[in-house]
């Protein structure tokens, strides 16, 4: 598969080599400025840029007819213009807050443990995300994805990073060193608590994860998840 990577960074440069070992090839490393060059020699393309550019990055490759696989976060009062643009123009796109198989597996339980303890009185949740210095945006997508479960089995109607709020669900927000990612799920009442947690030793988990969508993007159309992917 000749992939066109779409934001250079960490994760493309973990992206790439992932790809390489899994036998592809690189045919375009793009950064956040544009390139003049035909998006039409890719079979992929794997897009972790900046939020000012990925929604162009996508629009791009469903125009050139490139299947694109999106985790660029921040962009997503965006998401059902481009959702709705791939599906008029028969593109093939798959966007995840995060790719990690670990942290879809989280998701899930993260949802089926949200369902249970909406049936129980006495417990409050609240959230911790954690990631390194040079991520842009907070809370993190991943941690938006496992609000926004919680939320939907839940009393509160929204999600909050300023200060805890009756109504609201709380992030508590890190930006430290070169931490991966880390996310907790913390349920706790006057007589004990229940916690649930993941943590990412580095990126190789996330980057394996977009490139095993690629590869399972190829020769259909549509707008996918990762569940999609997983079987989940």
């Amino acid at each position: 598969m000749k992939i066109a990577l779409l934001g250079y960074g960490r994760m493309g440069q973990a992206i790439e080599k992932v790809a390489l070992e899994r036998g592809h090839e690189i045919v375009i490393r793009k950064d956040i400025e544009p390139l003049e060059i035909d998006l039409g020699i890719a079979d992929a393309a794997i897009d972790f840029s900046h939020p000012t550019a990925a929604f162009d990055n996508i629009k791009s490759c469903i125009d050139n007819n490139v299947a694109v696989v999106s985790g660029t976060t921040g962009w997503l009062d965006r998401f059902e213009e481009i959702k709705d643009y791939c599906v008029k123009n028969d593109g093939s796109f798959i966007y995840a807050s995060n790719f990690s198989i670990g942290v879809n597996l989280f998701f899930n339980l993260n949802a089926y443990l949200a369902q249970m303890m909406n049936k129980i009185k006495g417990y409050e949740v609240d959230m911790e995300e954690i990631h390194h210095v040079h991520k842009l945006d907070a809370p993190s997508g991943t941690a938006i994805s496992l609000a926004n479960d919680i939320l939907a089995d839940s009393k509160k109607n929204k999600w909050t990073i300023a200060s805890p709020e009756k109504d609201a669900l709380f992030i508590k927000v890190k930006r430290e060193g070169e931490v991966p990612g880390t996310h907790v799920v913390n349920y706790a009442s006057a007589i004990d608590a229940i916690e649930i947690k993941h943590t990412a030793f580095n990126r190789e988990g996330f980057a394996l994860g977009a490139v095993v969508a690629a590869e399972w993007l190829q020769h259909k159309k549509g707008v996918f998840n990762m569940k999609d992917v997983l079987s989940l």
